[in-house]
């Protein structure tokens, strides 16, 4: 029987779902060959942000290579711990003052990927550089190029740090200098993007006729079907009630109440503040989970939809603007994210921070495990994706730039000797594990950033 093409996807009007990886995709002569999966399948790459740094002595294991031990902020990752690696020493630079001034957090975000200095402005002559995922969007081949997503909106202008342009707290992707790649917020903006055909205005008429997308494929899906074997009919029916459950979950939000935000900035330090509590259609709040934890695990379910479709192999994901304020009523802290970065060496802050940061890790565990149990060939789809997490500072208190809080999670396509404390010298460059993954993602660049070479350490 003749493979069917990875682009295979189910259509009907204004509707394509793109397939996840099938058994049936591989020529007979190959599929019982050991690796052949594996060679042909493709390699993702996601970058996550959290903002204000951590509470160190809660993050930092203690001994190095496979012998540590997580610590209290990390502890939820136990069930991905060999899916892990955890870095100590790596550096952004460009974050640092370099003779610019207060503006950390603005610096922060805006080097994270980019591995270059900001223009201090807070007009329109704003510059960065190319960061890292859209260096990588340059050479994709998928239907979307990238994917970026977050949990906070932002404004594109405006000071909002010490000077610097909102654009700078609010923007992780940068495609040109000085052309950020905005992210959504919107779960349903995502859905329909990832879901939607070349007809126009068919959401709309779903709404109308309140019918899911599942409903407009049905007869291609039904076709497909036949042609599967066991394990793939499996695959291919989980897939579907999993985008069925998040078109529900959407849904459920899409009428309810819109949901008022935080600012995305206010704090000491920061300037000027946007206008709290953010409402209204025009940005996209309408449809927005009011609890921020279903808001991250739905945008963290749509970018796994994403990659195990195929349909982009390249994502970011803002957890929450750089400088960002927003209090976690939902593990009982109403004070200000930002406000209790700068704890002053108070312990009762110093634990509200260390809860925050447990708790972002717990929704970066939630994304890794959700990966991790998709098939994909001989393994699971986390095993052929690296998935960073990361912030731009390190202690928040402090604003340094140095030791940053960083993990990588996924194998790289099996490139990857995870389950790791790795200890790199003091300053080494971050950009220096970006130069590495492009590498392993097949895109071939001398240096990119502040980069000094490629990092070591990585492949055993």
């Amino acid at each position: 029987m003749t493979p069917i093409s990875r682009r295979t996807a189910l259509k009907g009007l204004g509707v394509s779902v793109a397939l996840p990886f099938l058994e049936a995709m591989l020529p007979q002569s190959l599929f019982a060959q050991a690796g052949s999966a594996a060679q042909r399948l493709p390699r993702r790459m996601a970058f996550l942000y959290v903002p204000n740094g951590v509470h160190v002595p809660d993050w930092t294991p203690t001994a190095d290579g496979r012998a540590f031990e997580l610590p209290r902020t990390l502890r939820p990752l136990a069930a991905v711990k060999d899916d892990l690696l955890v870095f100590t020493g790596l550096t952004v630079d460009k974050a640092r003052p370099n003779g610019d001034g207060p503006g950390d957090h603005a610096r922060a975000m805006s080097a994270f990927l980019t591995g270059c200095q900001p223009r201090k402005t807070s007009g329109a002559d704003i510059r960065a550089g190319v960061s890292v995922d859209q260096l990588a969007a340059r050479h994709a081949t998928t239907r979307f190029p990238s994917l970026e997503v977050g949990c906070e909106a932002g404004a594109q202008a405006g000071n909002c740090d010490s000077g610097y342009s909102c654009a700078y707290s609010a923007n992780i992707s940068w495609r040109g200098e000085a052309t950020p790649q905005p992210k959504e917020i919107n779960p349903r903006a995502v859905f329909d993007r990832l879901f939607a055909g070349p007809a126009q205005g068919q959401a709309a008429q779903r709404d109308l006729f309140n019918r899911s997308i599942l409903d407009f494929v049905r007869e291609d899906a039904n076709a497909l079907r036949r042609r599967l074997g066991a394990a793939d009919l499996q695959r291919v029916d989980e897939y579907l009630t999993s985008i069925r459950e998040i078109e529900q979950r959407i849904e459920r939000n899409r009428t309810a109440p819109a949901s008022a935000l935080p600012s995305p900035l206010r704090g000491e330090g920061l300037g000027a503040a946007l206008p709290s509590p953010l409402r209204g259609e025009g940005l996209g709040v309408r449809g927005i989970p009011a609890e921020y934890r279903d808001h991250l695990r739905l945008m963290a379910d749509l970018l796994v939809l994403a990659f195990q479709g195929d349909v982009t192999r390249i994502a970011t994901f803002v957890f929450a603007n750089e400088g960002s304020n927003r209090p976690y009523r939902n593990i009982n802290i109403s004070d200000g994210h930002h406000d209790l970065s700068h704890h002053g060496n108070n312990r009762e802050k110093q634990e509200r921070i260390a809860r925050i940061n447990k708790f972002h890790i717990e929704q970066f565990a939630y994304l890794l495990k959700r990966l991790k149990h998709i098939r994909e060939g001989e393994g699971g789809l986390l095993d052929n994706c690296m998935i960073l997490y990361g912030s731009g500072n390190g202690d928040g208190n402090a604003h340094n730039h140095d030791n940053l809080p960083i993990l990588l999670a996924g194998k790289g396509g099996g490139t990857l000797s995870t389950g790791r404390h790795i200890r790199y010298p003091h300053n080494t460059p971050l950009c220096n594990l970006y130069l590495d993954m492009l590498d392993r993602m097949g895109v071939q660049a001398e240096r990119f950033g502040d980069s000094t070479g490629l990092l070591r350490g990585l492949t055993v």
